[in-house]
């Protein structure tokens, strides 16, 4: 059994197909290939990309196909699944605030969301999202989307991170809601000078022994440009493995087996 993680994919449906069917996860069909091999999305299916309900519906197909092979597919809420989630319950409707006019909305359009993807959602698919977790270990890796310590304002373990999460996104409270998407929208907590010791607290607080996560584009961390990414990026003295290859401007869908060790 192998463990494998994507990063964000943004409605490139078609390029995570071929990605996952390059790893041997899934056929000519799209169907499960997998065996007992374990799988997880770090979030952002949607926005900026042509069919993020394709992404969606892909993943909950494999979802549902795994398990009779022995595996598993899972998924954890990006901050675009928020938005896409906070654009279907709220729309344009203000979130209060004292720093000028906000709605999701108004963000999901400047952040690539795409009305397509509005039109095709069903109740199924905002089931499905809203009962994802925002953390998950595997296989003594922390998962997450975003690289941040925001996650620690929900909870102290893990279990209280997702349940804080399930409460808020089952409920109708914009300005909670809000909160969750402006917290998974920070990101770089695990570079620069305190990259280390921010990458052990968010270890020590939740488990495992390396951090893995996408939402910040590598080549932004490295200024270079994403037709370069080939692997993914790891830093923080070790602690943290990046793995948004920046797939919506260019960059490769990164399908990595962990554990991940660099190259000599």
């Amino acid at each position: 059994m192998s463990v494998y993680v994507v990063g964000d994919v943004h409605g490139h449906r078609d390029a995570l197909a071929d990605a996952l069917r390059a790893e041997g996860l899934v056929d000519d069909e799209g169907n499960w290939a997998g065996a007992e091999d374990q799988l997880w999305f770090l979030g952002d299916f949607v926005d900026r990309g042509p069919d993020g309900v394709g992404v969606i519906d892909l993943v909950r197909e494999l979802h549902g196909q795994a398990p009779e092979a022995g595996g598993s597919v899972q998924m954890l809420l990006g901050n675009h699944e928020i938005l896409l989630l906070g654009m279907y319950h709220f729309g344009d409707r203000q979130v209060p605030s004292d720093f000028g006019p906000r709605s999701f909305a108004r963000s999901w359009e400047i952040n690539g969301g795409l009305l397509s993807d509005q039109d095709r959602l069903t109740p199924e698919h905002i089931e499905w999202l809203s009962e994802r977790p925002l953390v998950a270990l595997a296989d003594e890796h922390l998962l997450l989307h975003s690289d941040t310590l925001e996650y620690l304002d929900w909870g102290e373990d893990i279990e209280a991170i997702n349940t804080s999460a399930q409460e808020i996104l089952s409920g109708s409270d914009i300005e909670s809601w809000w909160e969750v998407w402006r917290r998974m929208t920070t990101r770089y907590a695990f570079r620069g000078p305190a990259g280390e010791e921010n990458a052990q607290k968010l270890l020590d607080a939740l488990g495992g022994e390396r951090i893995v996560h996408g939402h910040s584009v590598i080549a932004d961390q490295l200024g270079i440009h994403p037709a370069q990414i080939e692997r993914p990026y790891l830093y923080a003295g070790g602690k943290a493995l990046g793995i948004d290859g920046g797939l919506f401007v260019g960059g490769p869908c990164l399908v990595v087996k962990l554990p991940f060790e660099p190259e000599d």
